[in-house]
């Protein structure tokens, strides 16, 4: 399965395909958010919040059904992960444990973050608001990041600033 491979091609401590598969809660985690968007997009919004629930206490990463999540994502170590309602996640990222993609109020609409493809987010940053994270940028652990960043950057500290180009 590619998803699998591409875990197993980005975590050295992986082993083999049937151990991620059986072990990574990130899989179960990611799996039940399929299923879960799938029953958010059919207007069954109760039964997708219920699941993603059931499912948080499981795999202790919170994924809220309304999130958009590309192909080959992975949650390492994903105790803590929050994603919003409103996010939209790229491509082959990789999160770390401890991450929030939130929101910074009460605002309508769009209010979470969008992730570009390869993206590269460490444990514990707060990435917060409307905002754009660009493809292949990395954000170090803990930063907390309230604007834009650009692709092909990478940003740390609080509040987040681009330290390399």
């Amino acid at each position: 399965m590619k998803y699998l491979k591409s875990i197993q091609e980005r975590d050295p401590a992986s082993g083999n395909q049937i151990q991620i598969f059986f072990c990574y809660p990130c899989v179960h985690a990611i799996i039940a958010h399929r299923i879960n968007h799938f029953l958010y997009n059919c207007k069954l919004k109760f039964l997708a919040r219920l699941f993603s629930q059931i499912n948080r206490f499981f795999t202790n990463i919170e994924i809220h059904p309304g999130a958009i999540i590309g192909k080959n994502l992975l949650i390492d170590h994903g105790a803590g992960v929050v994603i919003g309602e409103t996010t939209i996640i790229g491509d082959n990222c990789t999160i770390y444990q401890g991450v929030t993609l939130g929101g910074t109020g009460k605002e309508k609409g769009k209010r979470h973050p969008t992730i570009g493809n390869n993206v590269f987010i460490g444990s514990g940053a707060k990435i917060l608001g409307n905002i754009t994270i660009g493809n292949n940028a990395k954000i170090g652990a803990n930063s907390v990041v309230l604007h834009d960043i650009p692709p092909n950057t990478t940003a740390v500290g609080i509040p987040a600033k681009v330290v390399k180009k």
